[in-house]
């Protein structure tokens, strides 16, 4: 009886995973409260999908600590971000997001939760094929794994940010050296995030431990999630949001981790 019952656990994290892409898709067929109501859902179904993935994967306590740290964390990088301008320079929340708490809104650190979750595994997916023997190779590794996470998590701000704040959830009120066509976001705030990325992933590579990743199943949902974040960025604003520059900037920098940990999951399938 508790074969059947762990398969239709597992079928959770999908069904969210594929409604938070549905609700994705909508999105641009929506306007005015109605896509802030879709965005929400968005965060709140994808965040969902990698928690009760980690939860049935990595154990609900291993899932608890990933949430606890990525929600408190986000939320206090947002309000050091707005508070001071560190490290993303200045810039500030509008009111359309609600509710917000000392004027970040609660669905931020949520946003955090749904995509540091993918990030991590792809740093561990790809860190490990990082070579070297005895302590020197597991720093390596280590090392790796937090930077290769970080830049993960931080690239897909190249789609994030341009889109909200063409929303107007979020707005740097002053001109700043920016991307080649990608006005109105200054490129410190892109180097923030990375700094922010690496210590959090810092911080969950201290209080996470590795799972094993011996059944390939246990990667289809965040490299779903992951993969889809990256070419449905590139499609949504090279042919419908009318950014190409963002899906350039997006699709190269998403796509140097993708490509690889896409690749390494599908190849894990197929063994």
């Amino acid at each position: 009886m508790s074969a059947p019952v762990r398969m239709s656990a597992r079928t959770i994290p999908w069904l969210l995973a594929g409604s938070a892409i549905l609700a994705q898709i909508a999105w641009p067929l929506t306007a005015g409260q109605a896509r802030v109501a879709t965005t929400q859902a968005v965060v709140c179904l994808f965040a969902a999908a990698s928690v009760t993935h980690a939860g049935i994967w990595r154990g609900w306590a291993w899932a608890g600590r990933y949430t606890a740290v990525v929600l408190a964390f986000g939320f206090a990088v947002e309000l050091l971000g707005t508070t001071t301008g560190f490290p993303f320079s200045p810039y500030e929340y509008t009111t359309v997001l609600q509710p917000q708490l000392l004027g970040v809104p609660l669905l931020i650190p949520a946003a955090w939760t749904m995509m540091a979750y993918p990030a991590l595994l792809v740093g561990r997916t790809l860190g490990t094929r990082i070579r070297g023997a005895g302590r020197t190779g597991a720093r390596r590794r280590a090392i790796g794994q937090v930077a290769l996470g970080a830049w993960a998590l931080a690239s897909w701000d190249l789609f994030l940010d341009p889109q909200m704040v063409a929303e107007g959830y979020w707005r740097w009120p002053t001109a700043a050296v920016a991307l080649p066509g990608v006005p109105g976001i200054p490129v410190i705030n892109y180097l923030g995030w990375l700094l922010v990325s690496a210590i959090l992933m810092a911080m969950l590579t201290r209080v996470l431990p590795a799972a094993s990743d011996s059944d390939p199943a246990d990667q289809g949902v965040p490299a779903l999630l992951y993969g889809w974040t990256w070419i449905g960025g590139i499609v949504a604003n090279a042919v419908f949001l009318g950014r190409p520059a963002v899906a350039l900037w997006g699709g190269i920098g998403m796509g140097l981790v993708a490509v690889p940990y896409l690749s390494a999951v599908v190849g894990r399938r197929r063994a």
